[in-house]
């Protein structure tokens, strides 16, 4: 398990190699953190968690009620996967079997499960 909030890939264009939006920019230091706490990693058969962080404006009761739940808002599962293999390979063609989740935590993580 990895201790990092989930950032879905943003859609970028050419102009983002210069200027500064906010979400690129979230996104790369997210790729950079995941790629130095993720060495060497092979996701051929793996079974992705992204734990994504409640609001802080929920109540606790919501929030204990949500722990754990399925998360259907944005971002988007697919979005969040591109991400992860974006930042963790060049060319993730050799990829051919990955399940995802997405659910409520208190905090954000990516959990990485051998399926096989």
């Amino acid at each position: 398990m990895v201790s990092i909030t989930p950032v879905a890939k943003p859609r970028m264009t050419r102009s983002d190699r210069w200027k500064q939006r906010p979400a690129v920019l979230r996104y790369r230091a997210f790729s950079d953190e995941l790629r130095l706490k993720t060495p060497d990693m092979d996701l051929n058969y793996y079974t992705l968690t992204f734990g994504l962080p409640m609001p802080k404006s929920w109540s606790k009761k919501k929030k204990l009620e949500m722990d754990g739940q399925p998360h259907q808002q944005k971002p988007d599962i697919d979005n969040l996967c591109k991400s992860v293999l974006d930042a963790l390979y060049l060319d993730d063609s050799h990829i051919h079997d990955i399940n995802l989740k997405k659910v409520w935590t208190t905090n954000g993580f990516i959990l990485f499960e051998a399926s096989r």
